[in-house]
């Protein structure tokens, strides 16, 4: 890892709710999350909880050197289609096994609601 860059995963015992547009796409309570350097906190949620019949399959791949290579999806709510909304890595790195398979949405993008509290949306350099 690059010096002084970090990621921490950990299993939380937490509420999450997902909305997009005001229609709600993913209800949790067992996320995982996932910090990293300079990045919100990221809720990695599993499949089952996500109306994945919302989902559409993008070809946007990335590779991140602390976790590796992610797809995408674009949710289509309210014949709207968000691109690139949600992505997965299903086989990261080691470091990263922890959030393989699960799925996480941009919270700069989406309203997040966590045992109740709706969270602050961030700004950071991945905000669209």
């Amino acid at each position: 890892m690059t010096q002084g860059h970090r990621i921490t995963i950990t299993p939380a015992d937490l509420h999450v709710e997902v909305t997009v547009d005001g229609e709600k796409v993913a209800e949790s309570d067992h996320p995982v999350l996932l910090e990293e350097t300079g990045l919100p906190t990221r809720y990695y949620l599993p499949q089952r909880d996500v109306r994945t019949e919302l989902l559409r399959p993008t070809r946007t791949e990335t590779t991140c050197p602390f976790k590796g290579q992610a797809s995408y999806w674009s949710v289509e709510v309210g014949g709207k289609v968000h691109d690139d909304l949600v992505w997965t890595y299903e086989s990261p790195i080691p470091q990263a096994e922890g959030v393989a398979g699960l799925l996480c949405f941009y919270n700069e993008r989406v309203d997040v609601t966590v045992d109740g509290e709706r969270q602050p949306t961030p700004e950071t350099p991945f905000s669209r």
